[in-house]
């Protein structure tokens, strides 16, 4: 009987120490803790979500104002602030190279900034309309001096000389028509074909020579048509 009491007695739980009920006193405490700064936190949120509910509703109420920009705040104010813009119907941007200096700004939906602009704020820059005004037209001038200075080379380098025009006079238009075809520029090897870069006669002397081919024919043709007679 003796036994099978100090049995029972051995398998009952141990009264707690002193060690572990201060470990159990202090893991209270701190769940405490833990509770009441999130709810803190929490609170501080709503608080915060409310003050820029407010303001946001302000902004899209003064007919004056554009666009707003914030001071630097942390990434949760950050997302919210993101997200009461979004509700009520706002673009919202956030700006800054690091963590400590980035900052939110709004715009109203019908003064959205351009790709130039919002690459200034990115830059850190402030937005100046006529400024920037002033780069587009200059980048646009560029452009067209740049265009315009192409094409000048262009016709430099290949110049739309019309030979049947400009000796038809001398060797007759269908002559020279034969000779602006010989001397058609071919596009691979620039304005000269290339049976003509081993051509070593001047334009003159290439003319005299479709010149005297003509007239040889027309003589032939004429002796052929006396001798039939």
């Amino acid at each position: 009987m003796a036994d099978l009491l100090g049995s029972i007695l051995n398998s009952m739980e141990k009264p707690p120490t002193v060690g572990d009920q201060e470990s159990r006193r202090k893991a209270r405490e701190q769940a405490a803790r833990l509770k009441k700064m999130e709810e803190e936190e929490k609170r501080k949120k709503a608080e915060f979500r409310k003050k820029m509910e407010k303001e946001v509703s302000d902004f899209i109420q003064d007919s004056s104002q554009q666009k707003r920009k914030y001071n630097p705040m942390g990434k949760i104010e950050r997302s919210i602030l993101h997200d009461v813009a979004e509700v009520a119907g706002l673009t919202s941007f956030s700006f800054g190279e690091d963590e400590e200096s980035r900052y939110v700004m709004l715009f109203k939906k019908e003064f959205a900034p351009s790709d130039e602009e919002l690459e200034a704020y990115r830059k850190g820059e402030e937005w100046d309309p006529k400024l920037a005004e002033q780069r587009r037209r200059l980048k646009e001038q560029a452009a067209l001096e740049e265009a315009a200075s192409s094409q000048t080379e262009k016709s430099q380098i290949c110049p739309n000389s019309n030979y049947r025009d400009k000796y038809s006079h001398l060797i007759g238009t269908s002559a020279a028509k034969d000779a602006a075809h010989t001397l058609e520029a071919n596009r691979a090897y620039g304005c000269v074909p290339v049976a003509n870069k081993r051509d070593t006669r001047s334009i003159e002397e290439a003319m005299n020579a479709i010149r005297a081919k003509k007239r040889q024919k027309r003589e032939d043709d004429t002796g052929a048509h006396g001798s039939s007679s």
